[in-house]
Formats: C-alpha cells, structure tokens, sequence
C-alpha cells in the first residue's frame, strides 16, 4: 500500500510503516524516546513493537489506565510527572502504542509539555486507526463530556499496522468499524455499499477497506485542516452520539458504551433526523438503520435519559452562538454542515430509532 500524505507527514502501512520509523529514528537526534501505552498495549502490542525498532536511542515507556474514563486532565499530569521525572526535554520523541485514548492524549502531553515536543502515533485499535490518530486532532475530555480540551497538532508519522487488529476483541471491532460507515455516508456511496455486507470479507479485503476509510478522513482533513466547513462532516452521527457516550459514562446505571456503539446510534437518529430536514430518502434512511440496527445491539432509553441527552447537546464543539449545529445528510455520501434541529424532532428520532432496531 502506497503511504498516505496528509499536510505534512505520511501514514504508511505495515512492514513500510516501521521502515519509514527507523529511517526517522537514524536521521534524527531526539535525545530519547518515550513510549505511551495502556496496560492493554503494554501486555498485547509493546514486546512486538518495540522488535521492530533499530535504534540506539535510550528508552522510556509510560503506562496509564485504559479507558475512556481516564482520558483526563489528571491522567496527563501524570504523564507529565512521569516526563519531568524521566528527564524529558524538547528533543526528546514521544511515540504513542495504542487506541484513540493513547493517541489523544498522547499527542495532547506531546503539544503542551515544555510546549512541544514531536511525537508519533502507532495506532492498536481499528478505531484509532481510521480515525484517532489521523487528522491531528488531540486533547482529553472535561469530566464526561467529550474532547473539549486540546489542540491541533500534527504527528511526524502515523504507522498502521493491522496485525495489532489481532488482539482486540470483537466489540473494539465493531466500534472501529462505526467510524468506517461514517465515512461512506459523508463521503463515498460506493464506499458504504462495500461495508453495508461483510459477510464475506476477507482480511486483505479489510486492509483495503482500511486504507480508502483513511484516504477519505484524509482528503476531508486536507481541505478544511482547522474544521472551518467541510471537516465538520466528520462529525456527522457524533452531536446526538457524544452526548448519549458522555450520559452512559457518568450515569452508574447505564451500561458504558463504546464509543462507536454511541456513534452508531448517534448516526441512526441523525438519519433519520436528515429525512426531515435535509432531504435524505426513506429508502436511504432504511438502508441505514438495516445496515446499523444489524450490527449493533438495541439500547433502551428513557423519556429522561433524552431529556438529559438533549442538555448535554449545549457542550458540543459545533456549537456557535448559542445554537447547537448538527451534520445532516442530503442523500448517502453527501453530508450538509450547521444545521438547527428543534428538541422536539430529537424526541421523535429516538422513537423511531426505539421502533426500528433490531
């Protein structure tokens, strides 16, 4: 697979990825390198990764808690102690093992610390990979409302390698692959009917499904680096979605989702939400919530969890003015930005999206 430029590094894939990181490495003169991970890339992913290094460089690696719950302003005090302490300097490279929560806050630590040092992403998980870790996009959520601290930074290098795909569970899978649907419906019709039956994907089949879903972030990203207008279609499925993650995490009661199962529900109820106001057919909305209903499980929610969705919708980053502006789609693979959507319509996506799962 032929590296993927973004503005001003590559992704690149697999054996070439790691080729690409050593040349870096022997051309440089970071004076050492600090390895983030979670204990979940420290036990599956760090003894591979770190085989695969040629370098002299000394060593340091960092370990934090997994989880969305601990993508906090905490845990990056932590982190910067653990840099402090382990004599970390501006030369120094940071280079991220992990999934969306390593990458985001990884890169966040890098940007801020000593006001910047480089960094890397090797993303883990297929979340991180087809969204995560390109865009250079960071930052940790305030509480549990979602990414409203960090900066847009770019990384020197983003290495895909799908052999991590191997250690993660089904679930993880499954919310990755949310982000991949998103994709196709903002951008590529052709892209989505490849995802809408995986029945018979095979991995080299997933590979490529992988390269065009970072091609496509990719390209949206090169247009609109600093989401002015068309980077918004990123967050299609996410205003209604964030919000319903943001709920189930700080509600002891509600099972914590992950973060593609609340996208994915997020996307239904926009869905349906853009027949009404931005022309998408009832044929494309069924495709839709067939296709999604499928491959999520139904969640139940209350007259009072959307009531408390619906007040969590004023923190969306979206937001200007005081109106809470929503990613709709015209038709699939056209997404429309900054659109209005009265509480009132909110209510009755929630109903057809409790009428029609599966």
């Amino acid at each position: 697979m032929q590296p993927i430029k973004a503005s001003s590094y590559e992704i690149v894939f697999n054996t070439s990825g790691y080729e690409r990181l050593n040349t870096i490495l022997k051309a440089s003169s970071y004076s050492k390198l600090f390895i983030i991970v979670d204990s979940n890339t420290q036990e599956h992913c760090l003894a591979g990764f770190l085989n695969l290094l040629e370098t002299s460089i000394a060593i340091e690696v960092i370990e934090i808690t997994p989880g969305e719950e601990n993508k906090t302003i905490e845990t990056c005090s932590g982190v910067w102690d653990a840099l402090a302490d382990l004599d970390a300097d501006r030369k120094g490279l940071i280079i991220n093992v992990g999934g969306g929560v390593v990458t985001d806050l990884g890169g966040f630590v890098a940007s801020t610390f000593k006001r910047g040092m480089d960094f890397i992403n090797i993303p883990t998980t297929l979340l991180s990979m087809v969204d995560a870790s390109v865009g250079g996009k960071t930052g940790v959520d305030l509480g549990n409302l979602k990414n409203l601290i960090g900066v847009i930074n770019n990384p020197q290098l983003v290495v895909i390698d799908t052999g991590f795909l191997a250690t993660l569970p089904k679930v993880e899978m499954r919310s990755g692959l949310a982000e991949m649907y998103k994709h196709g419906l903002i951008a590529s019709e052709t892209y989505w009917q490849q995802l809408s039956d995986l029945t018979t994907m095979t991995t080299d089949d997933l590979n490529q499904l992988i390269y065009d879903s970072v091609v496509i972030k990719n390209d949206v990203v090169l247009k609109d680096p600093t989401e002015k207008n068309l980077r918004k279609t990123l967050n299609y499925g996410h205003t209604l979605g964030h919000a319903i993650e943001s709920y189930c995490l700080s509600h002891e009661q509600r099972t914590t989702l992950l973060h593609g199962e609340a996208i994915a529900i997020g996307m239904i109820l926009e869905s349906y939400i853009s027949t009404k106001l931005a022309g998408l057919s009832e044929t494309q909305l069924d495709q839709i919530n067939n296709t999604l209903s499928n491959m999520y499980d139904p969640i139940p929610f209350s007259k009072e969890d959307i009531d408390h969705i619906i007040e969590l919708l004023k923190y969306d980053k979206k937001n200007a003015n005081g109106k809470v502006n929503f990613v709709l789609l015209e038709s699939i693979g056209k997404g429309s930005i900054d659109k209005e959507v009265p509480n009132a319509l909110i209510y009755d996506a929630f109903d057809f999206y409790a009428a029609n799962s599966n």
